[in-house]
């Protein structure tokens, strides 16, 4: 299935239904009194999060979403029947913005199964000239129409929620990791941006100890101002709760990146930059690893370092990385 995490659409709810002007007409009494009913009310638009629902594609080819307006009301007091609600699905981590004005709002950030926002409120019903009977006023003819529903345009954005975000430059190793610590099974290649959109992976220690990992597109210099793969990136790595930094050892400006990459975060979030960190050197089976490895420890001592393709050093990563996100669920 292909992974959309953005989409942009147009609510309309339903239009109330308009007010009744009708009299009783009974045998015997030639000037019954007012009887006509209200309107029903229009249908609302509600946004309700989902967590079998995994991407946004459903709105790639569908923009417009209406309720059924309410129906008019009738003789005999009869109010008109309300429109039906049109609720929209959408996945568990979507944020919900009304772009309707110059200036973005935020309505709702829907992480939960069955969270919902109202994004568009539909129409009351206009009055029945039954409802305008008074004292004063023993017969009246008037009615009022039923208002408009709420239009809104939508910008429904997707944040994965996962434990863990790997970070890196592009071609670091997050994909083969990955896919040795879980069954994600992700697209490797030796080139930059295999990874085109973000993967999930449950990773599974023990009967008790799991945790959700997000391989995430790697990083380059300018991608907090949209350059590569830019903001798809630095969206999806907020909701996580640490950050798992993996550096190649096979490149000679592995500290160079490094740095750049903690610059990009900052520069995106400064709660994002601040967020915990595990810096792991990777690629550990390659001959142009071996030595850098010493350079690496001298700027991170105790850091560990892991191959993906061989599995050597993963298990140790992995007790690191429950270890850090227990003192985070404390």
């Amino acid at each position: 299935m292909k992974f959309i995490d953005q989409a942009i659409i147009e609510v309309k709810a339903g239009k109330g239904g308009n007010g009744c002007v009708a009299f009783r007409r009974e045998k015997f009494i030639p000037k019954g009194g007012p009887a006509g009913g209200n309107g029903g009310a229009g249908g609302s638009i509600i946004v309700v999060a989902r967590s079998n629902i995994r991407t946004l594609i459903d709105f790639q080819y569908r923009h417009h979403f209406t309720a059924p307006d309410g129906q008019p009301g009738s003789g005999k007091e009869m109010t008109g029947r309300d429109g039906e609600d049109l609720v929209i699905e959408v996945p568990c981590g979507t944020v919900v913005w009304d772009i309707t004005g110059k200036v973005p709002v935020c309505l709702a950030d829907l992480i939960h199964e069955g969270q919902k926002v109202i994004v568009a409120k539909g129409g009351r019903g206009g009055r029945g000239n039954a409802s305008f009977k008074s004292s004063t006023r023993r017969a009246p003819r008037i009615a009022t129409l039923g208002q408009e529903g709420e239009t809104r345009r939508l910008k429904l954005e997707l944040k994965l929620i996962a434990d863990v975000g790997l970070i890196g430059y592009p071609n670091a190793g997050k994909s083969t990791l990955l896919r040795r610590i879980s069954r994600a099974r992700p697209r490797v290649a030796d080139y930059p941006f295999t990874t085109l959109h973000p993967h999930l992976g449950l990773v599974q220690l023990d009967q008790q100890r799991q945790f959700i990992v997000a391989d995430l597109p790697g990083l380059i210099e300018g991608a907090a101002n949209g350059r590569g793969l830019g903001h798809l990136f630095l969206r999806h790595v907020e909701r996580t709760k640490i950050l798992v930094h993996l550096v190649d050892l096979a490149v000679d400006d592995f500290l160079l990146r490094y740095k750049s990459l903690r610059k990009e975060l900052k520069q995106y979030s400064q709660l994002l930059a601040e967020k915990p960190e595990i810096v792991v050197g990777t690629k550990i089976d390659l001959l142009e690893s071996q030595k850098n490895r010493e350079l690496f420890h001298q700027h991170f001592p105790g850091a560990p370092v892991a191959s993906g393709i061989t599995g050597s050093g993963v298990k140790e990563l992995l007790e690191q990385i429950w270890k850090m996100l227990e003192g985070q669920l404390r």
